[in-house]
């Protein structure tokens, strides 16, 4: 008898182990098999499967696991990696949106230059976009507001050149709060931009950043005095400050930055930067900085600037010609050395500074993050990345930069159960960006999969239409 029931006891057993390897057959939305997952907050780096469900990843496991769709991932050497993320990325439409998924990004956010009316903002794209996506309240944009300047995107008139009084100051101020309370991911600034925006102005501007513990983040005037003076007003308020590309910011300098950056943080202050893979920029040739800049310069000077659609370095009467008639232009100011120490340094968030108008843009709003995995650590060099700390730039680093102030990134930038489903899957072998000035949109090769809330975006290297299951990136209201 007693045999009996041990015998029935251990068939109970079978049946309900038996069960429960259907039930988990069934569980998962998708699951990825057998990929190489790095996930730098863990540090895991080995082969394993994941299951996907509701969004959210469920489980990791060397376990065999199965689900409703399976991306097999078994064999090819696919990277399984945390969807990348970009704290630097104008342009925010579905086109862009495209292009940022086709190189591995899941999360881009506009934090320069902004907008002046977050509300509005996030309200145009409440029916969800291919990508997540998410906005900064911007002084640029906020001044062109109160100052009523006639530009569409950059100022060109008083936006730029006129200085506020203090009435319109507080205005600014006020707004900025505004913004913050409707959900902006941080405060947008850039200085060459303003040019006319007093000491007081900015302090006004840092004093909020301070209050609401909110990152400002900043394209500082360039050049060592441009970080100094950032860093001084970040010091003299307490605020949270973010230095976008000291690659262009600093040039030949950008060593002697990024040890100003290093000694900061040394003494207890919350600064962190970002760089990009280029050794050329773009921005509006009608915009202050190209204005203030170049106007009045050399030919040989001149010749540093590039007119995208044509290819042609400008002169005396081509910068003229085009500043009348407005638009993109490449800045060819910087060198590879310089960017490589940028994109190499410990410190440095990669971040694309995306830029798309009309048809035309700079080559690394659709090849960044391919570019830095395929030249910066595959091809290497002198100046090289490892893998997981190109991947820990592109993940970990951006979301920890925002969580303060945007409790959601806490489970973005990561590999575990329960962070959000989004999930970039890439040949390390093969990745490489093919973007050029001339031909800015070609997306890269190697990017084979894109997760993004548990929807593919990108499958086999190709755009899958028809989705859009990015969400809006929010911060929290201020207290």
């Amino acid at each position: 008898m007693i045999r009996d029931t041990a015998y029935l006891g251990l068939l109970l057993l079978l049946q309900v182990a038996t069960l429960s390897a259907q039930t988990t057959d069934a569980v998962y939305d998708r699951v990825i098999l057998g990929g190489h997952v790095m996930d730098p907050a863990s540090q895991l780096d080995a082969v394993r499967n994941i299951g996907l469900q509701g969004g959210r990843i469920a489980v990791i496991t060397t376990h065999a696991i199965s689900g409703r769709d399976t991306i097999d991932a078994r064999g090819g050497g696919l990277i399984v990696a945390p969807g990348f993320i970009d704290l630097h990325a104008h342009g925010q439409t579905p086109e862009t949106y495209r292009f940022y998924a086709l190189d591995g990004v899941t999360t881009a956010l506009e934090l320069e230059l902004g907008t002046s009316d977050v509300a509005a903002w996030y309200r145009e794209r409440e029916g969800g976009e291919r990508i997540n996506y998410g906005v900064s309240i911007g002084h640029i944009k906020v001044r062109m507001a109160v100052m009523h300047d006639s530009g569409t995107w950059m100022p060109v008139s008083d936006g730029a050149y006129r200085a506020a009084s203090p009435a319109q100051i507080g205005e600014i101020a006020q707004r900025i709060e505004i913004g913050l309370s409707e959900g902006a991911v941080d405060i947008g600034a850039g200085f060459p931009y303003t040019p006319a925006a007093t000491r007081d102005e900015l302090l006004a501007l840092f004093r909020v950043a301070a209050r609401t513990k909110t990152p400002i983040h900043v394209h500082i005037t360039p050049g060592v005095a441009g970080l100094k003076e950032a860093l001084a007003l970040a010091g003299e308020t307490n605020a949270p400050l973010h230095v976008v590309h000291i690659n262009s910011a600093g040039l030949a300098e950008t060593p002697v930055m990024l040890e100003m950056v290093t000694d900061a943080r040394a003494h207890g202050r919350d600064v962190t930067t970002e760089a990009y893979p280029y050794d050329a920029g773009m921005t509006e040739i009608q915009s202050a900085t190209i204005q203030d800049t170049y106007k009045g310069a050399s030919d040989e000077r001149l010749a540093e600037l590039e007119w995208p659609r044509t290819g042609e370095r400008l002169n005396r009467e081509s910068f003229e010609r085009y500043s009348r008639m407005g638009g993109p232009v490449v800045v060819h100011t910087n060198t590879e050395p310089m960017v490589a120490v940028a994109i190499t340094s410990p410190l440095t968030i990669i971040a694309s500074d995306a830029y798309w108008q009309n048809g035309t843009g700079h080559p690394r709003t659709t090849g960044t993050f391919a570019r830095v995995l395929g030249r910066y650590v595959r091809e290497g060099g002198a100046h090289s990345l490892s893998l997981m700390d190109a991947i820990r730039k592109m993940t970990l680093m951006p979301a920890q930069r925002l969580e303060s102030r945007v409790p959601a990134m806490r489970q973005k930038g990561r590999l575990r159960v329960g962070a959000d489903a989004d999930i970039t899957i890439f040949d390390a072998s093969r990745v490489l960006d093919r973007s050029t000035y001339r031909e800015p949109s070609l997306s890269p090769v190697g990017i084979q999969h894109v997760i993004v809330n548990g929807v593919s975006v990108v499958a086999n290297g190709q755009a899958v239409e028809g989705v859009a299951p990015g969400r809006a990136v929010r911060g929290a209201a201020p207290r």
